[in-house]
């Protein structure tokens, strides 16, 4: 396993150099630039170039984009071109309310998302899985921002049972969790959505295998039918969505940070493309697709562990 994990981080290098590639040069063909976002649309031309020059933005971009091949490969992310901080102090206050909040909605979809499933699937076509199946068909359906605005209202405004802005005090642990319930929420009844849907999905299926009809007819207790032979076997594409989902909560983030103005790498970024801070940007998004290979690395190595029959060479 160890030898699998090593090889696929050997293989994402040129994936990982892709995407920086890309990014960096698709940023900067867009119109405007920081220099114009930090000066005004009404600065004088002299002042722009005199700007772009102390950004160092003055270079040809091959020049440029060397120089940050060379910086990244030291690991310096650079400095901010309009805060003039470094990114990786940036990076490192704004992460933890990204991973709070991504690992938060996970916890809950799975906390809710598999006793859902397993309940609708064993009361197949009965009142629990018709409500079971609405409840799922309308947290996918619900856009995240009006989702997190609706709880917001009911659960902020109406009953103030939690702040409606900010992340809290790090240090603080319940000061962190009562400012994360809500972002966490919103991302979670999604998840336990999709989820859900899956597991009911997975456990039909494995409910109707000749191993499962033995395990009955040798008289095992029903507990020990569904949760040791039939949800194991189910969880392997319900560990698959779990992985695919918790990338898309890393991007899902954005949207969630900027409701509830919590100060993580999702609001970090929209401040970034406001301002044209082309590296602050940038190592955003390297920071996302590090971590989407890292999730999807987890998720392989989880395969082994819930089935041994699987193994890697």
């Amino acid at each position: 396993m160890l030898k699998y994990a090593i090889r696929r981080m050997i293989f994402v290098l040129p994936t990982l150099w892709a995407v920086v590639t890309f990014v960096f040069f698709l940023i900067r063909i867009v119109p405007g630039g920081p220099a114009v976002a930090a000066l005004g649309s009404y600065a004088t031309e002299e002042s722009i170039r005199e700007l772009e020059k102390q950004m160092g933005l003055d270079k040809p971009i091959l020049i440029q984009y060397g120089t940050f091949l060379k910086d990244l490969c030291q690991g310096d992310l650079g400095k901010s071109l309009i805060t003039r901080r470094p990114i990786s102090s940036e990076i490192v206050r704004a992460l933890p309310y990204t991973l709070d909040l991504a690992i938060g909605g996970m916890i809950i979809g799975i906390l809710f998302g598999i006793p859902t499933g397993i309940i609708t699937a064993l009361r197949r076509n009965r009142p629990p899985d018709y409500i079971g199946r609405i409840l799922s068909l309308v947290g996918i359906s619900m856009p995240e921002f009006y989702l997190g605005i609706l709880l917001m209202y009911i659960l902020a405004i109406k009953l103030p049972l939690f702040p409606v802005l900010g992340g809290g005090d790090l240090s603080n642990l319940s000061s962190r969790l009562y400012h994360l319930f809500l972002p966490a929420l919103t991302l979670g009844i999604i998840m336990t959505a999709f989820i859900s849907r899956m597991v009911r999905s997975s456990m039909l299926n494995v409910l109707r295998e000749d191993y499962v009809r033995t395990a009955k007819a040798k008289g095992l207790h029903e507990r020990v039918v569904i949760y040791k032979h039939a949800l194991r076997n189910a969880l392997i594409p319900t560990v698959t969505v779990i992985g695919i989902y918790m990338s898309i909560l890393m991007g899902g983030s954005v949207l969630t940070e900027i409701i509830f103005s919590r100060p993580g790498l999702g609001k970090m970024m929209v401040f970034a493309v406001k301002d044209r801070d082309y590296i602050a940007l940038q190592s955003v998004i390297i920071i996302f697709s590090a971590f989407v290979f890292i999730f999807n690395l987890i998720t392989d190595l989880l395969y082994s562990l819930i089935d041994p029959r699987i193994e890697y060479n």
